[in-house]
């Protein structure tokens, strides 16, 4: 099993579907069930499910893989069941392997929070301050399996898929080296060029981060690209202006409490209470907030903001806030669940139509079709922190030549990392200490 770690160490395996944890670190654990994650929770992107129909056979073996060095009996793929082909695929690649079974779901948001997946696979509740192995669980997201599987075929992680789509011509889902720029990923859809009158969205559009210069590249976590005209709502919400939503929670929120009502995380038992976020903030007083610790368990996933709010009030953005002045104040979650899970927790299930057109994303195309034919780049510029963790420590220099698959960093000694490979052939052509540039 040691070797096996090995392996997805050396390819440089981090988690595909979040923060980019390293895989090789996470699976350095005794576990009862290992759950692959294939729910693709956010609206409009389609990558995980053209993975686990074009390569549903390397997403088993790969969790059969993360089976063996965990120890865990039981594999569960959960997946949504309107992805009929990836359905098909996976049906067909589970069949007659014993401990390894599919879970289909409801297309609701968030079906693809790992705290959320744990409780409908499980039972168990994951407390605030705890890992999913707190629940014997490890949680893994589909692109991650099946790079463990090409890890252990000797092929380290080079590429990555990516969905296009917004105010594009042809919404697609490309295949691209890592370091690829993600100007030439929206060239590819028929999109515009950077200017001020757009705005790409690097993720989902409800986790996701604004990013106005699209030069910089595609990492191991890039899932989606969604361009939007920059006097979209959405942009206007995402934009970071505390000073602004403090003003408008003074002004407008009437402590309904429906954020708090509808966090599916809160229904879990984790006491996660947005509005008292809002009355904290609203009377400049932290003591408004009670209990601090279920704010440590808020994911970010934006409910709050995006559907439960009747007023437009970003509830999400003032508890992310608060959860990291906690954190720079030295305050630590207490590890615990807070009461039981809510006979009400279906009740939070929210159907992704719904999200979809409260946002304003209903509008744009929901289908964007894979090419599988490699976009072709002249250089990429790959960072060498894709990951949690210290960043990688370059092992070549300017001029050196590489092959696509040849390591270019590596984790330095003693620190959590993930190594780098070169995505492309080429010639080192530029490293500055926070990435490498090579050109054909």
């Amino acid at each position: 099993m040691a070797d096996i770690l090995e392996t997805i160490k050396e390819a440089g395996v981090v988690g595909a579907g979040g923060a980019g944890f390293p895989t090789h670190v996470k699976l350095r654990c005794n576990a009862e069930i290992v759950i692959a994650n294939g729910a693709e929770c956010e609206p409009l992107l389609n990558v995980d499910q053209y993975t686990m129909r074009d390569a549903a056979a390397e997403i088993v073996a790969g969790l059969n893989a993360a089976m063996q060095v965990t120890g865990a009996k039981r594999g569960v793929i959960c997946t949504k069941e309107h992805y009929h082909d990836a359905v098909a695929s996976l049906q067909k690649a589970v069949h007659g392997k014993d401990g390894i079974s599919l879970k289909l779901m409801k297309s609701t948001y968030p079906a693809g929070d790992e705290q959320v997946m744990v409780y409908e696979v499980t039972g168990k509740v994951v407390p605030t301050g705890g890992l999913p192995i707190d629940a014997g669980a490890v949680v893994l997201n589909v692109t991650t399996l099946r790079n463990i599987y090409r890890a252990t075929q000797g092929t380290p992680v080079t590429n990555r898929s990516v969905t296009v789509t917004g105010e594009v011509a042809s919404p697609v889902t490309l295949e691209v080296p890592i370091g690829t720029p993600y100007q030439a990923l929206i060239d590819r859809a028929g999109g515009p060029k950077q200017s001020d009158d757009y705005v790409a969205l690097i993720g989902g559009p409800c986790m996701g981060a604004l990013e106005s210069d699209w030069s910089k590249p595609v990492t191991k976590t890039t899932g989606g690209i969604i361009v939007l005209r920059a006097d979209h709502p959405l942009v206007a919400t995402k934009t970071n202006d505390f000073a602004r939503d403090v003003k408008l929670a003074k002004a407008v929120c009437c402590q309904c409490s429906l954020c708090t009502q509808m966090c599916p995380r809160n229904a879990l038992g984790l006491k996660v209470e947005p509005h008292k976020a809002m009355r904290a903030a609203a009377n400049g007083d932290g003591a408004l907030l009670g209990d601090v610790n279920g704010v440590f368990s808020c994911c970010s996933c934006g409910l709050c903001t995006y559907y439960a709010c009747n007023f437009g009030l970003n509830p999400s953005a003032m508890m992310t806030r608060m959860k990291e002045g906690l954190s720079r104040a030295g305050v630590k979650p207490e590890k615990k669940i807070a009461y039981p899970v809510s006979e009400g927790y279906a009740l939070t299930k929210l159907p992704v139509y719904r999200l979809e057109s409260r946002m304003g994303m209903d509008g744009f195309e929901a289908n964007a079709p894979l090419v599988r034919e490699e976009l072709a780049v002249s250089s990429v510029t790959i960072p060498l922190k894709m990951h949690i963790g210290a960043p990688a420590e370059q092992v070549v220099s300017v001029g050196t030549r590489v092959k696509r698959g040849d390591l270019i960093a590596r984790i330095p000694e003693g620190k959590m990392g993930a190594n780098v490979h070169a995505s492309i052939d080429g010639t080192v052509a530029a490293v500055d200490g926070q990435a490498i540039r090579i050109e054909r």
